[in-house]
């Protein structure tokens, strides 16, 4: 089974009046070709189309206040949660119930403390490259849609599926992908570097003690990131 992701889009939701129940929520669960914040040593973007086959397949997508099921808000299946794709991303609407979860949601986007939407997917193609300052950069293609959300904070974004993409795409065994340097990284994502070459590589650093092992590592490249994109 594939796995769940989330990601979020800090945008705040529109509440617009409705004739019947406490109103339609509108925003963007997600927008294309921005790059996301650093998820833990890659970054990642949305292509153009990525929502086009889950949207044409009409899959089955629910609207639930942070992502809980005893929030539901509204679902595609009953006509209530409406998806579409534009030249900016991906923006929802949904028709919130008269409910306590619904008149709950309407009365925090009025005041304006829904500052975030969020979507849950499975991904079903993805490709890997680099940034112009050579960062790890992984774009979604084609995704599958799990749900839209609007949440009152970032959630903690569980990268693990997007490491193993890219374990798998320089491949090394996820377990290791962290103590592979950024460099070696850039230069297999560019194909510089064939695979036996990095496991080769890797083999003298376990042998010579020398490896990238230290407990800060992570730290000091997402600092690194950091600033690069400060400049």
């Amino acid at each position: 089974m594939m796995d769940v992701e989330r990601r979020h889009l800090a945008q705040p939701v529109e509440l617009r009046a409705a004739a019947g129940g406490p109103g339609v929520l509108a925003g963007y669960a997600a927008k294309y070709m921005r790059y996301s914040q650093n998820l833990g040593g890659f970054v990642e973007q949305i292509a153009p189309g990525a929502f086009a086959k889950s949207l044409g397949d009409r899959v089955p997508v629910i609207a639930r206040y942070n992502h809980d099921d005893n929030y539901l808000l509204g679902t595609t299946e009953a006509g209530t949660l409406r998806l579409m794709s534009d030249a900016d991303g991906l923006p929802y609407e949904v028709e919130l119930p008269d409910t306590s979860a619904g008149r709950d949601v309407a009365a925090l986007a009025k005041r304006g403390d829904l500052r975030y939407s969020s979507f849950a997917f499975h991904t079903l193609e993805d490709e890997w490259s680099v940034t112009e300052q050579g960062f790890p950069l992984r774009t979604l293609l084609n995704v599958q849609l799990v749900d839209v959300a609007p949440v009152n904070s970032p959630a903690y974004l569980d990268t693990s599926t997007g490491l193993r993409s890219l374990a798998f795409r320089i491949d090394v065994d996820p377990d290791d992908v962290n103590r592979v340097s950024l460099e070696e990284i850039r230069s297999r994502l560019a194909g510089e570097v064939s695979a036996p070459e990095v496991r080769e590589e890797k083999q003298e650093e376990k042998e010579g003690g020398q490896g990238d092992t230290h407990p800060n590592l992570i730290a000091l490249r997402l600092r690194e990131l950091e600033l690069l994109k400060s400049r």
